[in-house]
């Protein structure tokens, strides 16, 4: 092949740190070093959202793009938006006992905000 540069086999070097560990040994390094690679990943997903992740979370939870942006401004003005808007609306829904479009349909409308401060911001989660 045109232009292979063959690689100097060098495993048996880069190995000798590992050589040793057992079978289960080398499954808990393996599972400690994949943790220290996707925590930052969850970290960055739970504390970085945008209006457009909140609005797509929304319009798969059957709102449509028109009942979704009021509902993300309405979490943004109260400062709630890093909680995720789905889930304040879900919340809303199951401290109320009504259908989940039904709460999310009545905060547009301006109800339950204060409720939604109160459960996020007050203690309750």
């Amino acid at each position: 092949m045109k232009g292979y540069i063959k690689r100097e086999d060098d495993f048996q070097e880069r190995r000798k740190h590992l050589a040793n560990l057992t079978d289960e040994e080398l499954k808990a390094r393996f599972w400690e070093l994949l943790e220290k690679i996707v925590d930052p990943l969850l970290e960055l997903a739970r504390t970085h959202t945008t209006p457009s992740i909140e609005r797509s979370v929304l319009l798969r939870m059957g709102f449509s793009s028109l009942e979704a942006k009021p509902l993300v401004e309405g979490a943004i003005d109260r400062g709630l938006m890093g909680k995720g808007v789905g889930h304040i609306v879900y919340r809303i829904s199951k401290e109320k006992n009504i259908p989940l479009r039904q709460a999310g349909l009545e905060m547009i409308e301006g109800k339950h905000w204060d409720d939604a401060v109160r459960i996020f911001k007050g203690g309750n989660e």
